[in-house]
């Protein structure tokens, strides 16, 4: 292994520097203001969990959880995303308290990477979830305040696809002869390789029938938003019915121009079991949000009752939100050796006003040119002259 260099971070750790600090606080505070409007209550969970919960019950693959052992000898894990210990916690103590559940949170989460490719191994997330709900409604809440959020931040150019993990499921079961078939399917669609997935079709020497049926589903499905034209790949199936409701409410809600249906969505995240959805944005080719209906994760915690969410993540965020225009004035008080006293007085009055005040000793810069330059006004204070 190579000797570390002094300035190296570990892969994928990232420094935030000031700018975009500010921008991602921005980020935070209209989610937060938006979030509990909306009746969701903020919650945080520790950074370290147990591998033996949260991180077994993650859906984020062994890999890619960052492991460390306390004194002990328990290992423990980084929290990897912020639905499962939102999860155990509501499993363990507050669905005992109040049923249904709006949670909302704002952290960071951990995931390896094993290489560098450009991905941050800690990234920030903002999100909700409805814990004690199974019914629709719960379903189409979550996909309306997402839109909401996204025009909060001022993003008009935005699209959510929309899927459902159970009516996938029952279609790749139909239609292939064996798990492992079913599987590779799958992962092929989780990576967006249309291609190779009808490439694992033709080499799969299926029966004619159900070969043809997956290559039409796959053509259809990606060049079509009609539920209705999935109806005859499957049996009488309850998700169907249930993505119909869904696209009724948000029709009923005039947002239908924000939504598209694509039942070949499926997620890296396995513990979605009905409807799910990514949130694409101009600007960025990854989704900066996500989310769906993950009732299995609760029965993993011993609890039987609906779960739903989605979570935005803010790095991918910041690529596409607006410029935004700094409105605080920036005041710079330079000061001689014998103003230091006036220069305070002086700031605590600005900043009564609302400004933001920096003061600067003369003596302490190097090219004071340049770092006036940082300032929307600069106050020269000595104690002879006053201000």
């Amino acid at each position: 292994m190579s000797s570390i260099k002094k300035f190296e971070k570990p892969l994928g750790m990232r420094d935030t520097f000031p700018l975009t600090y500010e921008k991602i606080e921005r980020v935070r505070q209209t989610g937060r203001k938006f979030f509990r409007s909306r009746g969701f209550d903020f919650l945080e969970t520790p950074t370290l969990e147990y591998y033996d919960t949260v991180g077994k019950a993650s859906a984020i693959s062994d890999a890619s959880l960052f492991k460390l052992v306390d004194s002990q000898g328990n290992t423990l894990v980084l929290r990897p995303d912020m639905t499962t210990p939102i999860t155990r916690v509501a499993t363990s103590k507050l669905l005992k308290e109040k049923i249904p559940l709006r949670l909302a949170y704002s952290a960071n989460v951990f995931r390896a990477q094993k290489m560098e490719g450009g991905r941050p191994a800690e990234f920030g997330q903002m999100g909700i979830e409805i814990i004690g709900d199974k019914s629709v409604f719960a379903d189409a809440e979550v996909i309306i305040a997402a839109i909401h959020l996204m025009k909060e931040f001022g993003i008009e150019s935005f699209k959510l696809t929309i899927g459902h993990a159970g009516v996938l499921h029952d279609i790749l079961d139909d239609y292939t002869d064996s798990k492992d078939q079913k599987e590779k399917l799958r992962n092929l669609l989780v990576e967006r390789n249309y291609v190779g997935f009808e490439e694992a079709v033709e080499q799969f020497d299926l029966p004619v029938t159900k070969s043809n049926a997956l290559l039409q589903f796959i053509n259809e499905a990606t060049n079509s938003a009609s539920i209705e034209a999935m109806e005859k790949y499957v049996r009488k199936n309850d998700g169907l019915e249930y993505m119909k409701q869904l696209s009724k409410i948000i029709e009923d809600s005039d947002l239908s121009e924000y939504v598209s249906f694509d039942f070949t969505l499926s997620s890296h995240m396995n513990y979605y079991t009905g409807m799910l959805f990514e949130i694409f944005a101009y600007g960025s080719g990854f989704p900066v949000g996500s989310g769906g209906r993950y009732d299995g994760l609760l029965h993993l915690f011993g609890c039987d009752v609906g779960a739903t969410g989605f979570s935005i993540r803010t790095n991918r965020l910041l690529e596409v939100l607006p410029e935004y225009e700094e409105q605080e004035e920036t005041v710079c008080i330079i000061f001689d050796e014998d103003g230091f006293s006036k220069a305070l007085a002086v700031a605590t009055d600005l900043r009564q006003q609302g400004a933001r005040v920096t003061i600067q000793s003369r003596s302490g810069l190097i090219n004071e040119e340049a770092f006036t330059k940082l300032f929307s006004r600069v106050v020269y204070v000595s104690q002879e002259e006053g201000q």
